[in-house]
């Protein structure tokens, strides 16, 4: 390498935060999906990290972790925080307005709520659910009603990069 000249080889923004909400929706202990959400102001500095996760203070081996009937007393959907509001309530900025929020899942219509009302104006998302749900059906409308850009990331990075390797054992020069 010369004098002067850096690797080439280094990841984009858009990796790099998206790879900060997938490492941190490895810390979610659902079952069935984890989901990690990243907020980042417009200096490119992380202001939030979240994922879905019981609330603080309720002992995640006392509270179901299953689907089940949305009306069931035994359903994951009454006690679950998503990532997205633990992100917004988990800032280290007083407030995240203008910021990106960068998810593993597309947000639900009460995420999307919170999303609009914070202030955040553009949302990067990994994956897509069904399409034909009633709740991303309005969680697009409101997105669209209140001008918050929404982007998928496949779209949007331009690497050609597939993965990205976390070794805890990294060799160094």
């Amino acid at each position: 390498m010369a004098e002067g000249s850096g690797r080439t080889d280094y990841i984009t923004w858009d990796e790099y935060f998206m790879g900060i909400a997938l490492l941190s929706a490895e810390r979610s202990k659902d079952p069935k999906r984890q989901v990690g959400a990243c907020i980042v102001n417009n200096e490119k500095k992380i202001v939030g990290v979240g994922y879905n996760s019981m609330p603080y203070g309720c002992d995640d081996a006392k509270y179901p972790w299953k689907k089940g009937p949305k009306d069931s007393l035994k359903a994951k959907y009454l006690y679950v925080s998503h990532a997205e509001l633990n992100a917004i309530v988990n800032k280290n900025s007083s407030d995240v307005k203008e910021c990106k929020i960068y998810v593993t899942f597309f947000p639900c219509n009460e995420c999307t709520k919170l999303i609009i009302q914070s202030g955040i104006k553009e949302i990067i998302y990994k994956e897509y659910p069904k399409k034909d749900k009633p709740e991303w059906i309005a969680s697009k409308r409101m997105l669209d009603d209140a001008n918050v850009v929404y982007r998928r990331f496949d779209d949007i990075n331009t690497s050609t990069r597939s993965r990205i390797l976390l070794n805890f054992e990294r060799e160094r020069d």
